[in-house]
């Protein structure tokens, strides 16, 4: 089963994104699931390197880097933002709404957040 989750708010003040990438996290480790993540928008931040967070709070880079599957961020929401190419985390990566649209038609779910 192929499953695409596009999330397209912040990291941080609601936790969307957040229960997003734990869903992705949790159902990327069942047998025959492969997980697509889309980060769109506000979104994009949470591929950010760097992101300093209070001690016992979620770190929404480290969960990009722990979906287990591919991630990919809206070049132009990256460039919207002032993200560049060597600002975000190991196993994320800039990508196109054409590729967007070519995971939405491949997957047998689609997940919006």
């Amino acid at each position: 089963m192929n499953t695409l989750f596009i999330l397209n708010d912040a990291p941080y003040g609601t936790e969307r994104s957040y229960n997003a990438l734990r869903l992705a996290r949790a159902l990327g480790k069942v047998d025959g699931e492969q997980i697509r993540v889309f980060l769109i928008g506000d979104a994009v931040h949470c591929a950010k390197s760097g992101q300093k967070v209070p001690e016992g709070y979620y770190n929404a880079g480290d969960m990009v880097r722990m979906v287990g599957g591919e991630v990919g961020l809206c070049g132009t929401c990256m460039d919207a933002r002032g993200i560049g190419d060597d600002q975000v985390v190991d196993g994320a990566r800039p990508s196109t709404l054409k590729e967007l649209a070519e995971w939405t038609a491949a997957a047998d779910k689609v997940l919006v957040f």
